[in-house]
């Protein structure tokens, strides 16, 4: 279905809305996040994100808005992961807590716009190469098997290839300078380590937005729907991070649950031509294995190596 350019206008115009105040009102000032205040931001965004689903079931109907919400579950379950990089990220360059928003703010506005890229191009190839979509099928059954094998997420910045550039051309200084990505010193300017972060998450987010986008494509094409349910899905991901920091990591099984996910969603690319699988089903499953292995995540203690 073909989304009028008016609707395009108006959800991007309230997108930059949120996000400048966001920014320019609720976090002017560099500070450090509270669980409260975090918990408080993520039901807010969770709440917008459910009325927008309201807003389809009545404009587009009741198909419409099962699939925005299967690829809003997809995609809000699947940025865990990015929460367990920012975790080891901002460890890694000991970041410290009050500059990590601003951070997070830079790196999903440039997040949503790889994301565009991503999802027209996705849809664009699916249309004119039809054979596109066992390619991503079987992208999200390779995604799915090193998932399983490897269930820790884990992250190198010394051999990040784009970091290693980055610091080839670009003079960094030494120490941070508050929340600054660059700053002038002897009348050169001079990134910060900061900005080195930033550039981190912005391309670990690229490999991530390879796996995460076939994986709504699988659940519809229809480009409006997946954008909003992605864009929905990232807003909320920075105060996700703020108010799951300190016990994401108790819910080890939910790696699991998503390569079962991504499996199901490939094996369903591969078979769209012998049969479709019903939206309500494709919802079903998926809620009922991420619910799964959060709980049993938490009933049941990792071992320890």
């Amino acid at each position: 279905m073909e989304t009028p350019i008016i609707f395009w206008i108006l959800f991007n115009a309230f997108v930059l809305l949120m996000l400048a105040l966001d920014l320019g009102v609720f976090h002017r000032n560099s500070h450090e996040v509270t669980v409260k205040e975090a918990l408080v931001w993520t039901l807010v965004w969770i709440a917008l994100a459910m009325a927008f689903n309201v807003v389809l079931y009545y404009w587009r109907g009741p198909q419409q808005a099962m699939e925005y919400f299967t690829g809003y579950l997809v995609e809000k379950a699947l940025s865990v992961d990015n929460i367990f990089v920012f975790i080891m990220v901002f460890g890694y360059f000991q970041v410290p807590s009050r500059y990590q928003h601003k951070i997070l703010f830079w790196g999903i506005l440039g997040a949503l716009i790889m994301r565009v890229i991503f999802i027209f191009a996705g849809v664009a190839l699916i249309e004119r190469f039809h054979f596109t979509i066992y390619v991503f099928g079987a992208l999200l059954l390779y995604t799915a098997y090193k998932m399983l094998m490897h269930s820790d997420v884990q992250i190198e910045p010394e051999k990040n290839p784009v970091l290693k550039l980055a610091k080839r051309f670009l003079p960094v200084t030494q120490s941070m300078h508050g929340d600054r990505f660059f700053v002038k010193s002897d009348g050169k300017r001079m990134a910060t380590p900061l900005f080195l972060v930033l550039i981190l998450i912005e391309t670990t987010d690229l490999i991530f937005a390879v796996d995460s986008i076939p994986a709504i494509l699988a659940i519809t094409q229809d480009q409006f729907i997946v954008y909003t349910s992605n864009v929905f899905a990232i807003l909320g991901l920075r105060s996700l991070y703020f108010a799951l920091a300190g016990v994401v990591h108790r819910f080890w099984l939910l790696n699991y649950g998503l390569a079962v996910v991504l499996a199901f969603v490939g094996v369903k690319m591969l078979i769209v031509d012998l049969y479709k699988i019903p939206i309500h089903w494709s919802l079903t499953f998926i809620a009922i294995t991420i619910t799964a292995s959060v709980l049993l995540s938490l009933k049941i203690k990792k071992k320890e190596k």
